[in-house]
């Protein structure tokens, strides 16, 4: 587990990784920092199939659904209880986990809104194959922060799923999954990282 922030936050976020990398990415640590900046703490994890690759190097697919769940609600039990906003989310499947956690009663019950960051609508060139439901059942304020260039949901795949509050969607510009631009947009990937706190933080705030 990893912990950045202040021992006196404003309010949590528990963040976790996405299918293909582990908790210290160089995006996961650019977004921790960024938060942290504000008096968010932020708290990052590993699903049980990453933390063994961490330790014996082999590569493995993602942990079924119940696990990823489980492995949420073991988190929340670890963290000793603040009297401030909780919030939950992650990269690409980890936040998917995490808008399921929040869909759940007993999940919703245990947080205050949900923050998904290149949230995967459906597999790369797979449109059909969507995964909606956490998001349509959604029970708590959720941000999804995607980028325009997100092969897992466009501004154009987004649109027609006609998704309501509480989700709220921004976009990061020329962003791919990782929100990295192309060179000819004109920006930078740190630009479109701190775009994506800033999103991030006033979404925070509102609940503050």
């Amino acid at each position: 587990m990893l912990i950045d922030g202040p021992a006196h936050p404003r309010a949590r976020f528990l963040f976790a990784h996405g299918a293909g990398a582990p908790m210290d990415t160089p995006f996961m640590d650019a977004i921790a920092e960024g938060l942290s900046a504000g008096d968010i703490q932020v708290v990052r994890f590993e699903f049980p199939y990453m933390a063994k690759r961490r330790d014996d190097g082999k590569r493995r697919g993602p942990d079924r659904m119940p696990i990823l769940l489980e492995t949420w609600h073991t988190v929340l039990d670890g963290l000793a209880p603040l009297d401030i906003p909780i919030l939950i989310g992650g990269k690409s499947m980890g936040g998917r986990a995490a808008a399921m956690l929040a869909a759940e009663p007993k999940g919703a019950a245990r947080t205050d809104g949900v923050i998904c960051l290149g949230y995967p609508f459906h597999p790369p060139g797979k449109p059909e194959k969507t995964r909606l439901e956490p998001l349509r059942g959604a029970q708590r304020p959720t941000l999804i922060v995607q980028g325009t260039r997100d092969r897992f949901g466009t501004p154009e795949d987004v649109a027609s799923y006609a998704l309501k509050a509480p989700v709220e969607i921004v976009w990061i510009p020329d962003g791919d999954h990782s929100f990295v631009p192309r060179k000819s947009s004109g920006r930078t990937e740190r630009d479109n990282i701190t775009t994506a706190v800033c999103h991030i933080t006033a979404f925070i705030e509102r609940m503050i």
